[in-house]
């Protein structure tokens, strides 16, 4: 009697999950909102730069100018002599302060995030926990501490350097990229890059800052954001003179106070836009790399 040859059992088909098509009410209306959010986001920019060309006559009309004026170098001028002409050294101003800040945090964070992430010493744990609990003082009660160390110790009110050297290793930078190389680099990367006969700090430069470029350039467009926009500090460290003076405090100067309804709006919308051009510029080159280090580890393959 012979046997018959066993068959091998045959899965049955999974069934497909039907896709969704983009015609369905939740996707109509989602799309719908995006628009909307998109559009409400966009008008407040294009009427700033609109209104930025027109005389300051026009600027209030009702209804109001929609398309660019002619007044663009009237305006330009005005802004020029409100500022007794320092209105481009004070944008040089902020944008030296600026750069400094973020090319300066971006390294030193890098690099403690690193040794905090991949190295072991003495007092590690203990260090980042105390790097933890600086960031639980509210910054408004440095202030203080902070005008007297520069104006009694370092010696440095009314310079720029009040502005970008305090913060050049900060605690949440620090915090944000040791959180993120962990998660993003294996040691076993570390390893093999030491048995290749690399210095530590060229596992850094050529291995480690590579591979960290998205959480670089999120760090970065905070810190450019925040020291751009830094009034505060700057009125502190008292860089009110033309040549020292950044756009925060030259736009305040122009203004003259929220009650002031005789200011010359051409001229503080033109400044306006020469302060805002600046992060829509960074921001449109770093924004692709910004969104993949905040979403970094938000999906799981």
């Amino acid at each position: 009697m012979t046997s018959k040859p066993l068959r091998a059992a045959v899965p049955a088909p999974s069934p497909r999950t039907p896709r969704r098509s983009w015609r369905s009410p939740g996707r109509i209306l989602m799309g719908l909102f995006v628009a909307l959010a998109c559009f409400l986001s966009v008008v407040p920019f294009y009427l700033m730069f609109v209104w930025a060309t027109l005389p300051s006559d026009q600027i209030f009309a009702v209804p109001p100018h929609l398309w660019f004026g002619s007044a663009i170098a009237e305006n330009f001028g005005k802004m020029m002599d409100a500022t007794d002409g320092f209105a481009l050294r004070q944008f040089w101003n902020s944008l030296y302060i600026a750069l400094l800040a973020t090319a300066t945090t971006l390294f030193f964070c890098s690099l403690a995030g690193f040794a905090f992430a991949m190295y072991d010493f003495r007092g590690k744990r203990a260090m980042f926990t105390f790097i933890l609990l600086t960031m639980l003082i509210p910054p408004l009660v440095m202030d203080i501490p902070s005008f007297l160390v520069m104006n009694n110790v370092l010696q440095w009110i009314g310079t720029p350097r009040t502005l970008w050297v305090p913060g050049m290793a900060n605690a949440f930078g620090i915090f944000l990229m040791r959180q993120y190389i962990m998660a993003a680099l294996p040691r076993t990367l570390i390893e093999a890059a030491r048995l290749d006969g690399a210095t530590e700090f060229g596992i850094f430069t050529r291995v480690v800052l590579p591979l960290i470029r998205p959480i670089l350039a999120t760090l970065g467009v905070v810190t450019f954001v925040g020291s751009w926009n830094n009034f505060k500090g700057a009125l502190i460290m008292k860089l009110s003179e033309d040549p020292t003076m950044t756009l925060p405090l030259s736009l305040r100067r122009i203004t003259g106070g929220a009650t002031n309804v005789n200011a010359d709006w051409g001229a503080t919308l033109m400044m306006v836009v020469l302060t805002v051009i600046p992060l829509l510029v960074i921001f449109l080159f770093a924004s692709r790399q910004v969104i993949s280090g905040l979403t970094s580890g938000a999906v799981k393959d």
